[in-house]
């Protein structure tokens, strides 16, 4: 490279060192921030100690696998009351009438239990092993207290029970409205296989002989 005069030789040399105290600074402030992300580094290894990567998996990224988020609990023994509930309600609003046998004694049985079963019952073939009155009762309650009763029943293992429900003779009219109740009651309730009028010596009309399922041990 010519130059004409001094001037530009000493043009040259000044812009020559004003590259050279660029380069200068730029290196300081590079030095100066390695400084500073080497002190920043230390000051975290003493704080929290020192620390291990996590392992590289075959996929490309590292990456920390959370474990699902669980359901909510399910209330299982609140569902199984719920259902126990309605297993074992009973409607007032159940006609049985048709399913009740037509005779003197308007006995039920259900499908698969055969006449000589109500025969038996009839004639005491099975003893009597606990009994409810529910003479005088109102209807709800009277309904309730039926269906603990049968509940307690196969707790026990009882077969045959006497359900007293009163011939009616207070009702208006002396109408045995309860004695209708019942009997729907009892003809929605799956334990119960059969049942008849009391004998004479055993309420008569104001009461009913039931024969229960067998209870399933264990169950």
């Amino acid at each position: 490279m010519k130059f004409k005069s001094l001037q530009d030789l000493q043009a040259v040399g000044k812009k020559l060192a004003e590259q050279q105290k660029a380069a200068a600074e730029k290196e300081r402030a590079r030095q100066e921030a390695e400084r500073r992300a080497h002190a920043e580094r230390t000051l975290f290894v003493r704080a929290a100690g020192e620390v291990q990567p996590l392992r590289q998996h075959a996929a490309p990224h590292r990456r920390v696998d959370l474990a699902p988020e669980q359901p909510a609990p399910v209330a299982v023994q609140q569902q199984l009351d719920e259902q126990r509930v309605l297993q074992e309600s009973i409607s007032d609003e159940f006609d049985a009438t048709t399913l009740l046998d037509v005779d003197e004694a308007l006995s039920f049985r259900r499908h698969g239990v055969g006449m000589d079963v109500v025969r038996k019952l009839r004639k005491g073939g099975w003893s009597i092993q606990g009994e409810i009155d529910l003479h005088g009762l109102r209807r709800e309650e009277a309904r309730e207290a039926l269906a603990a009763f049968l509940r307690e029943s196969l707790k026990r293992g009882w077969r045959c029970v006497r359900v007293v429900h009163g011939k009616g003779l207070g009702s208006p009219g002396k109408t045995p409205v309860l004695k209708g109740k019942v009997h729907g009651w009892l003809v929605q309730k799956d334990e119960v296989l059969a049942f008849v009028q009391a004998r004479g010596d055993e309420g008569g009309a104001g009461a009913l002989v039931v024969l229960l399922r067998p209870t399933v041990p264990g169950a």
